[in-house]
């Protein structure tokens, strides 16, 4: 679903993992461990193949350490 002000927010997520990820120097490889995820879940959400659920939001948050809305930022 196409939202008003923007990309939807799937987009906006897999955008904000994949830049948050790589400003920390991360591999995929690397946060899926550390979020207890596999690593092509982590590439399909980058390539904005999945749907991801709160719970793995919040997953991803803490293995980057940082606030589950930053992921969710326009």
């Amino acid at each position: 679903m196409k939202r008003k002000n923007g990309r939807p927010l799937r987009k906006v997520f897999a955008a904000n993992l994949k830049a948050t990820r790589l400003a920390r120097g991360m591999s995929q490889e690397t946060l899926a461990d550390k979020a207890d995820l596999h690593r092509t879940y982590i590439g399909a959400i980058e390539n904005d193949a999945r749907n991801i659920t709160l719970d793995n939001v919040e997953r991803l948050s803490r293995a980057l350490d940082v606030d589950p809305v930053e992921l969710l930022r326009r």
